[in-house]
């Protein structure tokens, strides 16, 4: 079943804020094995939310149904083209293998009688390649306040992702003094300011997490121009700043302040966080020796024979989401795969049978 789903929701586009048709796909779907809930996200298409009642343990098992654009370079068929034990599409990884192969994992234990089940909430939601509205919506509607812990189906392949880092993204802005560009000396050039800021962001601190490393800086963009032949007086920079634990917007700013002072930047500074619609991704990580994480180990290996590689996210997704506002336990594991956002995506069909497969015996594990 994993694999036609797959095919079938390959080749459905659904750019983030063009979900519609997969999320009415995926509640037809559904409603023939359990009842469905439709939550609307204003912009964005539906979440769809499938429970199955059990005992126990209650589980959110997720994933996400957007998709990045197509980008140029493709030479097999965005829409689905299978090619030995790789089927290509958009989203083939990222993520509607691990997204298959939860539908099929949710169908499968609905078959099943309510004593052999955990208690399981299915949710399939919108746009986590924008502003995680989708994710947004679904925790604060308080739907998920049952939740024991979360499941996401995202490409890790085959590894246990156990936290990921935070982000914030700045924005510095650079007022200086206009002058006639052949006098610079009588005025501040916001744009040679800005660049002493963003040529020093290496020296800004940066704190360590055992699991989760280091944070980074990366500009984004950088704008500024003169009005004719003058001094520039205006300067803006975008920058990406991923943070691990312990690093707030008020440490990030701080170690920001103290570059300022020491590069000796003589314009106005002004440093903010750019603003978006939704929370902040902030940083998590679940304890490699919980309980939870040494039952899902010993699942996989019976499955697979192998043992289990446990990794940490370096970006943010719909899990910081559900690491930290829903503040459940939350496990990140989806099949093999290749070219995420980029041409000739791909995933592992084997990998999507045999992850269907682990997510079932950790499910039946749970009771």
């Amino acid at each position: 079943m994993e694999l036609e789903l797959l095919k079938k929701l390959v080749s459905i586009p659904s750019h983030f804020g063009q979900e519609e048709k997969i999320s009415e796909f995926i509640a037809n779907f559904l409603e023939n094995y359990s009842k469905v809930q439709i939550q609307e996200v204003e912009g964005f298409g539906n979440n769809v939310i499938a429970s199955l009642r059990g005992k126990k343990t209650t589980i959110v098992l997720n994933g996400h149904m957007d998709t990045v654009g197509l980008s140029d370079g493709w030479n097999k068929n965005p829409w689905g083209e299978q090619e030995g034990d790789r089927f290509y599409g958009v989203g083939s990884a990222d993520m509607k293998g691990g997204l298959a192969a939860l539908i099929s994992a949710f169908i499968e234990m609905s078959m099943l009688s309510r004593r052999e089940r955990p208690e399981i909430i299915f949710t399939a939601v919108v746009d986590e390649e924008g502003y995680s509205h989708g994710a947004w919506e679904l925790i604060k509607s308080k739907k998920l306040e049952k939740a024991d812990l979360v499941l996401i189906g995202e490409p890790t392949n085959e590894r246990l992702m156990l936290g990921a880092r935070g982000r914030f993204v700045i924005q510095i802005e650079a007022f200086g003094r206009k002058a006639h560009a052949a006098r610079p000396e009588n005025g501040i050039n916001a744009i040679e300011e800005l660049s002493k800021v963003l040529a020093n962001l290496h020296k800004a601190r940066k704190k360590k997490h055992k699991k989760l490393g280091e944070g980074s800086f990366c500009v984004l963009s950088i704008e500024g121009n003169a009005d004719g032949l003058s001094v520039p007086e205006y300067a803006k920079a975008i920058i990406d700043r991923h943070v691990v634990i312990g690093e707030d917007w008020e440490f990030v700013k701080g170690s920001l302040e103290k570059v300022l002072k020491r590069a000796g930047v003589k314009a106005q500074i002004k440093i903010e966080k750019y603003q978006r619609p939704t929370p902040e991704m902030l940083p998590y990580y679940v304890k490699e020796n919980s309980k939870i994480v040494k039952l899902f180990k010993r699942v996989f290996e019976s499955v697979t024979g192998k043992e289990l590689e446990v990794t940490y996210g370096a970006s943010v997704g719909d899990f910081n989401y559900f690491g930290t506002y829903l503040g459940k336990p939350t496990l990140v594991f989806g099949p093999i795969g290749e070219n995420w956002h980029s041409a000739n995506e791909w995933v592992s069909l084997s990998s999507v049978k045999r992850v269907k497969q682990v997510y079932v015996e950790f499910l039946k594990a749970l009771i």
